[in-house]
């Protein structure tokens, strides 16, 4: 069961690249840092640094960005909150005043989605996901 977890996780990854034609150059990836959370690890709460590159914003563009919290099962447990705005972070288009890039702050209170319980100490994967192109990184909750 986990290893099939891992693979539809994993499927995101591979269906981003999968649209290039036979012969075309994919698109290089947009310039994306996902940071490491911090602290980590975490209890209760945690805060997820991430920056977008000016590129994305290019022409007015506005990308689509969503942050979400995996377990090992790769089952969504949360979607952390875009600090200063308080929104989901989940297809939220984000808008930039600088030429060079902007950088963001997500929090993640450590409950689990749709619930007051607290998540379960362990291993948690987080994935931005910045108008298809993925970006995952791991954090740990420790009680």
């Amino acid at each position: 069961m986990k290893l099939l977890a891992w693979a539809v996780l994993g499927l995101g990854l591979w269906a981003a690249g999968a649209g290039a034609a036979w012969g075309q150059a994919a698109p290089p990836p947009p310039t994306v840092e996902l940071k490491q959370n911090y602290p980590n690890p975490f209890n209760p709460a945690t805060t997820i640094p991430f920056s977008l590159g000016g590129e994305l914003f290019a022409n007015g563009h506005r990308p689509k960005v969503s942050l979400k919290v995996y377990n090992v099962l790769a089952q969504l447990v949360a979607v952390p909150i875009l600090q200063g705005s308080g929104a989901a972070l989940d297809e939220l288009e984000l808008g930039c005043g600088n030429p060079v890039g902007c950088d963001y702050t997500a929090y993640w209170d450590g409950k689990v989605l749709n619930t007051d319980r607290e998540a379960a100490s362990g291993v948690y994967l987080y994935q931005l996901v910045v108008d298809g192109w993925r970006f995952t990184k791991k954090m740990i909750i420790v009680k």
